[in-house]
């Protein structure tokens, strides 16, 4: 598999520090064919180990002149800023793009789903957007084949090409809406791969309503018999709450509950309310470095 600093007839994206080489078209058993954008701190040397963040939508991170709606995450101004100061470890980054089409099936925690009557099944995939628009573009939900290129095809090609820490120590995954659900649904899934998740403006409805909709309450009861030990793993979760994160004010504060009933302390866990930010990457942006510290901090 060729990873290369620049591909021709692609752009990269534009960075303030450090470098991105790009896996082209990574073609997967798993899922359908897509980028990974591997961002390399200012002064990446072989010579030392690194820790390893899997990010989701890998395609929002970096550049805003780059996205859909020109904004980013800016995830190298925000890590390359904390490792400058040591407040974080040192720290690469795996940007895996979504699926654009695929993105809400790749997503969706798939056991929680199938958890579900078929009459709910079915009466879930019939959702829409609000323009009318198919949620799952009439895909059927893939997410633990998603876990799996993660795992069996992304993970082990990095830790081979990159000089990397491979335990789940130094092992993160972090996203944003459903990003945020893939993200907890990984630890839960593959708690020896992953010892920490940055869930941010985790889209617990699942869907685009609450009325009537069993999705988060399958959520919750997934967390209850599935959430790792928090003695080797730590969670964040947060939300704001304008625009769709107003959705979540009434769901988190269930998900806290639960937390705290399996032995989560602040050391292990935290849930931020952020009031007034919307569901952005602006917003993703403006407070990315707080979960960053809590996960890798130094201290």
């Amino acid at each position: 598999m060729l990873i290369a600093t620049s591909v021709i007839g692609q752009t990269l994206p534009k960075v303030a520090s450090g470098t991105i080489e790009r896996i082209d078209n990574f073609k997967s058993q798993f899922v359908t064919k897509r980028n990974i954008d591997i961002w390399l701190p200012e002064n990446y040397s072989a010579e030392k180990k690194y820790s390893v963040l899997y990010m989701h939508d890998g395609q929002m991170l970096y550049d805003p002149e780059t996205t859909w709606n020109k904004q980013a995450w800016d995830v190298d101004d925000v890590l390359g800023k904390l490792m400058q100061e040591s407040k974080i470890q040192d720290v690469i980054v795996v940007g895996m793009f979504n699926g654009d089409s695929t993105r809400h099936i790749d997503y969706f925690p798939q056991k929680p789903f199938e958890s579900l009557t078929t009459f709910q099944q079915d009466s879930i995939y019939k959702a829409n957007r609000s323009n009318g628009q198919s949620i799952f573009n009439n895909g059927k939900i893939n997410s633990d084949n998603y876990l799996k290129f993660i795992v069996q095809e992304v993970k082990p090609l990095i830790d081979k090409k990159y000089s990397v820490y491979t335990d789940k120590a130094h092992t993160f995954v972090a996203g944003s809406s459903m990003g945020g659900l893939i993200s907890m649904y990984a630890i839960c899934e593959y708690p020896i791969v992953f010892g920490g998740a940055a869930c941010l403006s985790t889209h617990w409805p699942g869907i685009f309503g609450i009325k009537g909709n069993p999705i988060p309450d399958a959520f919750f009861n997934y967390l209850k018999l599935n959430l790792p030990n928090p003695k080797d793993h730590k969670i964040y979760f947060d939300y704001g709450t304008a625009t769709l994160d107003e959705m979540y004010e009434t769901l988190q504060p269930q998900v806290d509950e639960i937390m705290k009933s399996k032995d989560y302390t602040s050391t292990s866990w935290m849930t931020k309310k952020f009031e007034g930010d919307d569901h952005s990457e602006k917003a993703w942006k403006s407070r990315f470095a707080i979960p960053m510290e809590f996960l890798m901090g130094k201290n």
